[in-house]
């Protein structure tokens, strides 16, 4: 298969995957488990495929490593700057300061007249689309590691999605007003994607340092937006519990590398 029909492909299943098992999730009253046991393996599945699959590959395809260690830094601290700015809208779980109110508030008492919603569809949209675009430069180098991170980024989506499914409603959306906005902005994933081929296509050097980016951004989500969250519940069992749930998402990572092998 060629790599653009992987792309699009990955773009669009990624999209898919995600919203509509958020919108199963979200309407489902025990949602905040099967939320939190996604978190903890997403978080494996983002920092395998940083660290097993796009960082490796990104130094194999470089000159020189400390100019890509620095791009990785560089994008950790871009990333932060980015989500204070709110436009990566990152709540996963309804239990995030910013929320709090809006979520324990009954629906109707929350309606701040889309407002809040509205954000959390741009900022998902843009983020959807910087997806998109990690997604391509993953297929570009091997696509191994493009399915590796389509994968991860499928995993962390759908808590996320969940997450801005619940603040939708609470908001004031209807059901299938809050679905189509959230499928909307999984386009972008898609328009992401494509960019992504055609803009690298000429410009095959750029991508390495988009891959440490990519690896930056995984990282930052999961160090900062997914590891607090499993912090409020520290008794023994659920910590357990999330350790091999992180474990499993690093598992299956690396299982798939071994199992794709690389196309060099």
């Amino acid at each position: 298969m060629p790599v653009l029909a992987w792309i699009i492909f990955a773009s669009v299943a990624s999209g898919l995957l995600s919203i509509g098992l958020a919108a199963l999730f979200a309407l489902n009253v025990r949602s905040n488990q099967w939320i939190s046991i996604l978190v903890s393996y997403a978080i494996g599945a983002l920092l395998g495929a940083a660290f097993l699959n796009a960082l490796p590959e990104a130094l194999e395809l470089t000159e020189s490593p400390r100019q890509l260690t620095m791009v990785l830094l560089l994008g950790i601290l871009i990333f932060f700057i980015l989500e204070k700015l709110l436009l990566w809208r990152h709540c996963h779980l309804s239990e995030c300061e910013g929320h709090e109110t809006a979520v324990q508030l009954k629906p109707a008492e929350a309606h701040d007249h889309g407002r809040s919603g509205m954000m959390i569809v741009l900022g998902d949209t843009f983020h959807n689309f910087v997806d998109g675009i990690l997604i391509a430069t993953a297929f570009m180098a091997d696509i191994q590691l493009g399915i590796v991170t389509a994968i991860a980024i499928t995993a962390h989506e759908i808590p996320q999605e969940a997450g801005d499914f619940i603040i939708l409603l609470n908001s004031g959306f209807t059901r299938a007003r809050a679905l189509w906005l959230n499928l909307l902005s999984g386009v972008a994933t898609l328009l992401g994607g494509l960019l992504g081929y055609f803009m690298l296509y000429q410009l095959d050097h750029m991508i390495a340092p988009i891959l440490a980016l990519a690896a930056a951004s995984m990282i930052y989500v999961a160090m900062s937006d997914l590891i607090p969250s499993l912090h409020k519940r520290p008794e023994i069992g659920a910590t357990v519990q999330q350790v091999i749930l992180i474990v499993l998402g690093i598992g299956t990572i690396w299982l798939i590398g071994v199992y794709f092998g690389h196309h060099h």
